[in-house]
């Protein structure tokens, strides 16, 4: 097992560092060597053991704990950020470029500057660098994203009244499909199972193992189960209780009756059946 430093940066996952022989503490901001040069982050969490085989080695340092004038960098970079999103946003109207600009972040040590934007395709936009280039005098950098991390960058709140999970507690965007959707029962309708990002909700995929070996028990919906007042159809199932409603007619009656599963019989072969999913995130064309 290796010793880290877990670091989170501005919009990005937490990445493992080297401490060396500093005390770091959680939520402190530090200054430390990267890929792409020096950068600011934050402490994650200042010590934790990892598989030797999930460190790439050798680990990049933290070269200090951020001092005085490197929040003072930070914040020149930050005052500065509102008027380069301005002027680049002016820029794009010129060169009439079909994209959108989300977000800009000038680095640490102040020689790049990193535009972010999205598009529905591919964009030309080597005439837009060079006008920039010449305006701020600093390497530039455009970055094209998807509309998943525009949501993620941008932030918001969700429909369940809480931050997006993606910009709050997702480090990474994890796989999220609509059979997910389909084990929970819920309505198809994108209306309700989308986020911000117009793709399907990330949340669906908390509960999903539970729900997934729940629907290998339960009957599917319509199907003929046995019940002790005669056969009925299902017409309706509650997951946490394990319970299904049937309808059955009697005398010429209609009864609604709840029954646990273990008060049903019914074939094995009519359970929920597997649906095909890319688990992109998007909608099938099929449920709108």
């Amino acid at each position: 097992m290796a010793k880290v430093a877990v670091i989170k940066f501005k919009n990005s996952k937490p990445y493992y560092f080297s401490a060396g022989k500093l005390e770091l503490k959680k939520g402190q901001n530090v200054v430390v060597e990267t890929s792409r040069g020096i950068e600011f982050g934050t402490v994650a969490e200042p010590e934790r053991e990892v598989p030797d085989e999930s460190v790439t080695s050798p680990l990049k340092p933290v070269i200090r704990i951020a001092d005085e004038q490197d929040l003072e960098t930070v914040k020149r970079h930050e005052e500065r950020r509102g008027e380069a999103m301005r002027i680049c946003r002016e820029k794009i109207e010129k060169h009439k470029l079909q994209m959108k600009l989300i977000d800009c972040e000038f680095t640490f040590d102040g020689t790049k500057v990193i535009f972010t934007f999205t598009a529905e395709g591919r964009v030309d936009f080597r005439e837009l660098v060079k006008d920039l280039a010449s305006t701020f005098h600093l390497r530039i950098e455009l970055k094209q994203v998807g509309i998943r991390d525009e949501a993620k960058i941008l932030g918001g709140i969700a429909p369940c009244g809480r931050e997006c999970c993606c910009a709050g507690c997702f480090p990474d965007f994890k796989k999220v499909s609509i059979k997910m959707a389909k084990n929970q029962g819920l309505s198809l309708n994108p209306g309700k199972i989308s986020g911000l990002c117009g793709r399907l909700m990330c949340c669906l995929a908390y509960e999903d193992e539970y729900y997934a070996g729940v629907c290998k028990k339960m009957p599917k919906m319509g199907s003929t189960v046995s019940t002790p007042e005669g056969k009925g159809t299902v017409i309706s199932m509650n997951m946490l209780k394990l319970k299904v409603r049937v309808k059955i007619e009697k005398e010429g009656a209609l009864l609604f009756r709840d029954y646990g599963l273990d008060e049903i019989k019914f074939k094995r072969g009519q359970n929920r059946e597997d649906e095909d999913d890319d688990g992109d995130g998007k909608i099938p064309d099929d449920t709108k």
